[in-house]
């Protein structure tokens, strides 16, 4: 059962006390992304989650490290489009020190010049790494093409050049904006002593000085889903393909059916679009779908990873497999196995402490409010063919499709005969 308070400040506390296990996760979130950046600042969210492990006003970037380190736990964060997570794993007898560790690299970051020097070479290697990843850039691409402009589209790491130029005063700004308690959440699961835990958050985080901001404004209109195709030559051996059709955003009805369509299309080794392209033809080794639901927007995207010679074959493939669900939907066996696959695979996911940490502290800080187990299930058990038709049609439309290729590609090949 889930529970929730709010510190003094006015952060918001979510947790579930699991008693029979033996650990506890903790993740400090704030309501912060690449989607709240400028073409000006692109990449300084994911360069601040850097940064607060590089030393605060009490404790070394080796202190902290070693804190953790030190009785066995783990520590890490990341960034996302629209979220930001500073996450520790611990047992339960070491709470306080996951909090006093966390809150401290959070609130007190001493932002040292010379680190954030240091740390620019090690986010442009970072930068460099994904570069070499041509499937990463091909989602990325598609990103860029379908959303353009709008920060949505934006790369989570940023760019050399705005990289190369961060300053210890836009990063200050840049906290002062957003890393402030209304936009912020405190997840919490594990075994715990509820009392003992709260007075710890009060101590510790209200006991920072940061106060409840009134003024920040989060509301941002829908992001516009462009239809386009974009291409990115690189001398490799495989081409990396990526179609993206509008999907729908986080918190929309259509989301559980979706799922269940996408488990049934592409989602899983038994998916007919793995079955046809890789078991039955094999035109592929990797080739999957999945969606991706934000605030203001939602894709659903076909991945492959082919040989060049095989585009028109895999494309034509899709396309067949695109027409069957469209034409025929799925079978009455389809959805009730998909349909539970869907709750063993959500089920199996509630197993450790950090899943559902991360469930609850996501759901709590973007939706404002905490699914139950229970109301979970029942969202999939209720799920009919009428709201399957209804996703797939606004899912698969020929009017509705971007396309991203990463590769040896010849410019000349007009990829919308094969799919449109």
């Amino acid at each position: 059962m889930y529970r929730k308070f709010k510190l003094s400040n006015g952060t918001r506390i979510i947790m579930e006390k699991i008693p029979h296990v033996k650990s506890i996760s903790l993740g400090i979130w704030v309501n912060v992304g690449s989607v709240d950046e400028t073409a000006e600042n692109n990449g300084i969210t994911h360069f601040i989650e850097h940064m607060l492990f590089k030393g605060t006003k009490n404790r070394s970037a080796k202190d902290i490290a070693a804190a953790i380190d030190d009785i066995g736990g783990q520590i890490n964060a990341f960034t996302g489009k629209e979220c930001t997570c500073y996450y520790a794993k611990v047992l339960d007898s070491h709470i306080n020190i996951a909090v006093d560790v966390l809150s401290d690299m959070v609130f007190n970051s001493s932002l040292d010049e010379k680190d954030i020097e240091k740390e620019k070479n090690v986010v442009l290697e970072e930068i460099s790494m994904y570069e070499d990843s041509p499937e990463e850039n091909a989602h990325d691409l598609l990103f860029k093409t379908i959303y353009q402009e709008d920060s949505l589209g934006y790369p989570i790491l940023g760019t050399r050049d705005i990289i190369s130029n961060l300053t210890r005063d836009k990063l200050i700004e840049y906290m002062e904006k957003f890393y402030v308690p209304e936009n912020m959440v405190i997840s919490v699961a594990g075994n715990f002593d509820e009392k003992y835990l709260i007075d710890m958050l009060e101590e510790k985080i209200v006991g920072t000085g940061k106060k409840e901001n009134i003024h920040l404004i989060k509301s941002k209109n829908k992001a516009n889903f462009n239809k386009e195709i974009g291409v990115k030559y690189k001398d490799i051996e495989q081409l990396h393909l990526c179609i993206g059709l509008e999907s729908f955003s986080m918190g929309s009805e259509n989301v559980y059916p979706l799922l269940v369509m996408n488990t049934i299309f592409g989602g899983s080794m038994s998916s007919r679009l793995f079955q046809n392209i890789r078991e039955d033809k094999g035109l592929a080794y990797s080739v999957f779908s999945y969606p991706t639901s934000y605030r203001n927007s939602g894709i659903f995207t076909i991945y492959a990873g082919i040989n060049p010679k095989q585009l028109e074959r895999v494309c034509s493939s899709i396309k067949e497999e695109i027409n069957l669900i469209k034409n025929k939907g799925l079978r009455k066996e389809e959805l009730l196995k998909a349909k539970e696959q869907l709750k063993g695979n959500y089920i199996l996911g509630l197993e450790g402490t950090s899943s559902r940490m991360m469930g609850i502290g996501k759901s709590e800080l973007l939706l404002n409010r905490v699914y139950t187990q229970k109301e979970v299930l029942d969202k999939i058990d209720n799920i009919e063919m009428d709201h399957i038709k209804k996703v797939i049609d606004k899912i698969f439309s020929k009017d509705n499709m971007s396309v991203s290729l990463v590769g040896n590609i010849d410019n000349e090949i007009n990829i919308k005969q094969y799919l449109y």
